[in-house]
């Protein structure tokens, strides 16, 4: 199993982004959304007496959806991969500011993929050593990353890069600030297993497909 946290700080506060988080959610679905493709809701309800991050949040929105990955992977693997392969189902419990999201493959590859993403948003600059209250086994085998949105060399191809929406120069015409003024940071804690070496490629190939 692989173990990861990224940290990643952003100009705009826990409550800002949370209105943001839902607009760009419900967004990415519509347009994912029709044909037999994209993204496919099969549950959408509030939830409650779940608990989650160690009983300290227990009630928000759950979300079971499909996405549907065959128009989005090259036509060679439409072909050939087998029936429930490009099928991704994504279970999520938002209390926000804790998010909690799996993924799984259960037509398919079953229990050999697991992706578990927890999600917790605080009012600080990324120096919170444990976000998630891991026990000192997990924390452990942690491996922290931190990602700097305004880097644009790091993440983007010169092409994709653009005065207008880059977040090294960016700053909002509405609150005039960026991440001088106000912050807070999205820590972002991933373990999986994607033991999928054998169905797909060599698993020395495949442990890189997740950053």
């Amino acid at each position: 199993m692989i173990v990861k946290e990224y940290r990643v700080v952003l100009p705009m506060t826990v409550e800002e982004y949370q209105v943001g988080q839902l607009w760009s959610v419900a967004e990415a679905s519509k347009n994912e959304t029709g044909g037999g493709e994209g993204v496919e809701v099969l549950k959408n309800e509030p939830f409650d007496g779940v608990p989650l991050l160690n009983g300290q949040f227990c009630k928000g929105q759950y979300t079971h959806k499909i996405y549907h990955l065959q128009s989005k992977v090259p036509t060679i693997i439409r072909k050939i991969a087998p029936k429930g392969s490009l099928a991704i189902h994504e279970e999520a419990w938002n209390a926000y500011p804790y998010c909690k999201t799996v993924l799984t493959n259960p037509d398919y590859m079953k229990e050999n993929f697991f992706i578990k993403i927890e999600t917790m948003h605080l009012p600080d600059r990324g120096e919170t050593e444990n976000a998630h209250g891991l026990p000192p086994e997990e924390l452990s085998r942690r491996e922290v990353v931190h990602i700097d949105i305004a880097d644009d060399n790091e993440y983007l191809h010169a092409g994709d890069i653009h005065p207008s929406t880059t977040p090294r120069t960016f700053v909002s015409s509405k609150t005039g600030r960026w991440v001088e003024l106000i912050t807070f940071t999205a820590y972002i804690y991933m373990d999986y297993i994607c033991n999928v070496g054998s169905f797909w490629s060599p698993p020395s190939f495949t442990s890189h497909l997740i950053p």
